[in-house]
């Protein structure tokens, strides 16, 4: 594994690109925040909205939420803007009580709301054939989230989507074109995290076509059609976990005072005790963890050095959430050590090697890690 110099992401991370320097395509993409026109962004924003408010029929915009920091703050901005927003919300079958919460804080804003349940029957059959497939656990949430909100859009006439970071800019693309302010179908290919996936390649004699509508978004030309624009509200404004959290507990956002579960922010995955399992399976076929994202965002934002990154990972370790896996395993239906035999399966041979009874990786940042 080939670990960036300037933060401590590997070159096995999906879509990340270290260079001859030695540094990764994410942090050449966050210093060029410096030389960005902010106040020439703002304006552009400016412009899209009021083009909102000209072809509305209601709704001005669409605001898709999980009432975590960063849909909070996305929701703030858009009414500080004047737009009438509709809020829609996937809802997580693993929906914790401060996730709850902060969703009622999000409405109490002043936004209508659609919580969108799918069929607990269906997302226990996709996520058991996601896991089996893939590995990930993250699929059937990616595809719910990224195609409910657009077809409530089409269904609506809502003249525009406000979606948060692009994480094809935050976290590194080898597309450029992919990292500017729209999501379209091309963007969800590549970012959507569903394996290149659409909810057609998922019918099969588990899962029938009818199961799955909620999971089939509208295509880009019904969107243009209708004259749908869908923006990222970080390609307008400067993206940083910790000013979003500073506007979004102003405005009676809660954190999670026990700490993180995964990851190093007590800020972050606080709405579902399931997302901390698509992090994990990170760990089996990518060889790192969601702390090193986070931590790797800190030393781009100067907040940490990479020495004490470092401490951080050492101190913390692989941050395996025992208690996330046991409530999945009772959700899906199976097994603990069904659990960790499909994991197993998808363990990246190319990076981990197995000695003295324990699964290690070749070359880790950490020399002395406790394996």
């Amino acid at each position: 594994m080939k670990y960036c110099q300037n933060c401590i992401l590997p070159d096995t991370r999906p879509n990340l690109v270290i260079g001859d320097d030695g540094i990764c395509n994410a942090c050449k993409s966050h210093k060029t925040k410096i030389d960005i026109n902010w106040q020439k962004r703002e304006e552009a924003f400016h412009r899209v909205v009021e083009n909102a408010k000209i072809h509305s029929q209601g709704y001005d915009c669409l605001i898709p939420v999980s009432g975590g920091k960063d849909s909070t703050w996305q929701v703030i901005k858009c009414l500080e803007k004047g737009l009438n927003p509709l809020t829609v919300t996937w809802r997580t079958p693993g929906r914790t009580p401060l996730g709850q919460k902060n969703l009622d804080n999000l409405v109490q804003l002043g936004v209508d709301h659609i919580d969108y349940q799918i069929s607990p029957k269906v997302e226990k059959k996709f996520l058991y054939e996601a896991l089996k497939r893939y590995g990930s656990s993250g699929i059937p949430m990616h595809m719910a989230m990224f195609n409910i909100p657009p077809i409530i859009a089409l269904r609506f006439n809502i003249p525009l989507i406000v979606w948060g970071e692009n994480s094809g800019f935050e976290y590194g693309s080898k597309n450029e074109e992919l990292t500017g302010f729209a999501l379209d179908s091309n963007w969800f290919r590549q970012f959507g995290v569903t394996h290149g996936t659409t909810a057609e390649d998922w019918i099969s004699d588990e899962l029938s076509k009818k199961e799955l509508t909620a999971y089939f978004g509208p295509s880009d030309m019904e969107l243009e059609e209708k004259g749908i624009k869908a923006v990222f509200l970080g390609y307008y404004y400067m993206w940083d976990p910790e000013e979003t959290l500073r506007v979004a507990k102003e405005n009676g956002f809660q954190i999670r005072e026990e700490g993180p579960k995964t990851g190093y922010y007590n800020y972050a995955d606080v709405d579902d005790e399931f997302m901390s399992i698509h992090h994990c399976l990170k760990w089996f076929k990518f060889g790192f963890t969601r702390l090193f994202d986070n931590l790797s965002l800190e030393i781009r934002n100067n907040r940490i050095s990479r020495k004490e990154a470092i401490q951080i990972l050492t101190e913390k370790g692989d941050q395996t959430p025992i208690e996330d896996i046991y409530a999945f395993c009772k959700y899906v239906d199976i097994s603990e050590y069904h659990f960790f035999e499909i994991c197993e399966k998808f363990r990246n041979k190319d990076i981990w090697f197995y000695e003295n009874n324990k699964w290690k990786i070749k070359d880790f940042i950490i020399s002395d890690w406790k394996w």
